[in-house]
């Protein structure tokens, strides 16, 4: 009898040992899973943004499940809907555009999987279908460039006429660029946007709106507003094309503060950069463990930018990490 109770007790530590070692084992095993969606490579911004989502992962030792929605929405959609059905431990997405996540937010919060918006803001009536938003502040961006504006062209009286080369139609920083512009300049009569079409933040589209925008107004046009350094550069080309002088017959204002948009100021052809940091893998990062971790988070990460003016790219051209 005693035997037998031996062996059975032995038996019981035996196995409540290897559960523990198992369980511990596990418990170091366990990564956290990030899935995110990115709204795809259109820009040298968005490829830096990948490469600081990617790396960032890498470093901070998360498993990262990555898909690139070649800026159509349905593809995001799927994505989501796909770290839903793996059972991610948290999903981050940019948006491609601020309307129509309700429903696929909705499948993530029933399966009780949190959300962080990256780079991109959402419309939702429901603000507890995301935990966090993380970037730029885009309406402040354009309020920047607005003031830039008034200040160049304080002592002139005017006409000012304003041809716009806008971001993906519906997508935050689109919406929000323009709004901050038109917020600064609507008391100043001489400021007038003359002009205004969507180059999908592309090098191509920026070109391809630029021409048509050059054989419509011609030198009717006295400032290219473009929402990023891509479509800039791309209005550059045109512009060059037909024989004018950006940066001096015509003022080019731009957003993101790329090694592109800088080589450009460097050269004269962009006047003012306003920046935009695509650098948010880290802050990402740092988000999904806390997340993770049961720790309450601000419903709004900004990320510290500043203006770029033509004077000082020469300088600050070579720290530019993007």
């Amino acid at each position: 009898m005693r035997h037998s109770r031996r062996v059975a007790l032995a038996a019981l530590l035996g196995s409540a040992l290897t559960l523990a070692i198992g369980t511990g084992a596990h418990a170091e095993d366990k990564k956290i899973t990030l899935g995110f969606a990115q709204v795809g490579a259109e820009s040298a911004w968005r490829t830096a943004n990948t490469v600081s989502v990617k790396s960032a992962a890498a470093d901070a030792g998360i498993n990262l499940k990555f898909s690139d929605a070649q800026q159509k929405q349905e593809n995001q959609i799927k994505a989501i809907r796909s770290y839903i059905a793996q059972k991610v431990d948290v999903i981050a997405f940019s948006p491609v555009v601020e309307s129509g996540w309700e429903p696929v937010l909705i499948e993530a919060k029933n399966a009780k999987i949190p959300v962080i918006l990256t780079d991109r803001n959402i419309d939702v009536k429901d603000k507890s279908l995301y935990v966090t938003m993380i970037g730029s502040d885009f309406l402040e961006e354009g309020r920047r460039a607005g003031k830039w504006l008034e200040e160049r062209y304080k002592n002139e009286p005017g006409p000012i006429n304003i041809a716009e080369l806008q971001g993906t139609v519906g997508s935050a920083p689109a919406n929000d660029r323009r709004a901050g512009l038109l917020e600064v300049i609507k008391n100043d009569p001489k400021f007038k946007v003359i002009a205004s079409q969507s180059g999908d933040f592309t090098l191509a589209g920026g070109k391809q709106v630029m021409e048509a925008f050059v054989k419509t107004y011609g030198k009717k046009i006295n400032v290219v507003y473009a929402h990023n350094d891509d479509m800039a550069l791309g209005a550059i080309q045109a512009m060059e094309e037909a024989g004018w002088k950006p940066g001096k017959d015509v003022s080019v204002v731009s957003f993101d503060a790329t090694k592109g948009g800088f080589q450009a100021m460097v050269a004269g052809k962009i006047n003012v950069d306003v920046e935009c940091s695509p650098l948010l893998g880290p802050q990402l990062m740092t988000a999904v463990k806390d997340i993770v971790a049961g720790k309450q988070l601000p419903k709004r990460i900004v990320t510290e930018e500043t203006v770029f003016p033509m004077s000082v790219a020469a300088e600050v051209l070579p720290t530019r990490k993007y």
